[in-house]
């Protein structure tokens, strides 16, 4: 008896639905990172990309628990001296919905190429209405 190995060729994707809408934030990120990895399929290849297609409506409405809003901070710098930039996360969620879900995803995605190319499968809205219609994805409860 052999161990299966997916490879590129032997690789079945879907796509799926998840409303964030009065989700905490991390159950959302870890979910869709599961998804996008393919730990939830018996096939799972560590070194293949492997995962599904994910979609996240309502990052507006994404839920922080505790005193995150006010003392969760996310930085950015431009490489210029001078140029970091801290926006907390009432901020974030307020201006830049999108954003904060798919950081706190893509930090839960491997590092390098292979965490890169799972990425690329991960589209995020901050309202109800997707563009992936025709693709009929399916709804994942959280």
């Amino acid at each position: 008896m052999t161990t299966f190995m997916a490879n590129a060729s032997n690789i079945e994707r879907k796509w799926y639905v998840i409303d964030a809408k009065g989700k905490s934030l991390g159950r959302v990120a870890s979910k869709a990172a599961v998804m996008l990895r393919g730990k939830h399929k018996a096939t799972f290849t560590p070194h293949v990309d492997c995962g599904d297609n994910i979609i996240i409506i309502n990052a507006k409405e994404v839920v922080l628990t505790g005193n995150k809003l006010d003392k969760k901070i996310y930085y950015n710098h431009s490489g210029y001296t001078g140029g970091l930039r801290e926006r907390t996360a009432k901020e974030m969620r307020e201006n830049y919905p999108v954003e904060m879900v798919e950081r706190a995803v893509k930090g839960m995605l491997p590092k390098g190429r292979l965490g890169r190319q799972m990425y690329k499968k991960l589209f995020v809205y901050a309202g109800p209405e997707h563009k992936q219609q025709a693709q009929k994805p399916e709804q994942v409860e959280i």
